[in-house]
Parts: C-alpha cells; sequence; structure tokens
C-alpha cells in the first residue's frame, strides 16, 4: 500500500519519530534512520490502521442510512382501498 505524503507531512513525521527516540527511548536517530521507521510504519503498520478505519466508515455509513430509510419511511402516505 503505497501512501503518498507531502515533503512537509514527511518531514514532520521524521521529527516527532526522532523526538519520540530520543525522549523515550534515550537514542539519537539520524534523519535517515528516522525516514526508516517511517517507511515501516507506512508499509507493514498503516495498512491496519486504514482498514480499521475503513470499517468504522462503513459502520457510520450504515447507520446514517438506516436513519435515512426510516425518515424516508415516515413520508409514506396510507392507501386507501
Amino acid at each position: 500500500m503505497y501512501i503518498k505524503l507531502t515533503k512537509e507531512q514527511q518531514q514532520m513525521m521524521i521529527s516527532d519519530i526522532q523526538y519520540f527516540f530520543a525522549q523515550d527511548r534515550d537514542e539519537e536517530l539520524t534523519e535517515f534512520a528516522a525516514e526508516r521507521v517511517l517507511d515501516f510504519v507506512k508499509e507493514s503498520l498503516a495498512p491496519h490502521f486504514y482498514n480499521a478505519a475503513l470499517k468504522d466508515v462503513k459502520f457510520v455509513v450504515e447507520q446514517q442510512f438506516t436513519s435515512l430509510e426510516e425518515e424516508i419511511m415516515t413520508l409514506e402516505r396510507p392507501i386507501k382501498k
């Protein structure tokens, strides 16, 4: 799965990764190493988050569709026989 990021987004994420390693692991990460971590996350982990988000969206859309369907049915008029 290919995720396209702007240069600004990628640079911000690389900086965040470097900050995380510095603060939480007491490790200095070069920009290149942080970029490799970002590539790993994009290739290996991001699809899991993406798929979970799709399931959430599907649930919300289904709920809205059900609600819309119920609203439409309230407009139905009785038919006299």
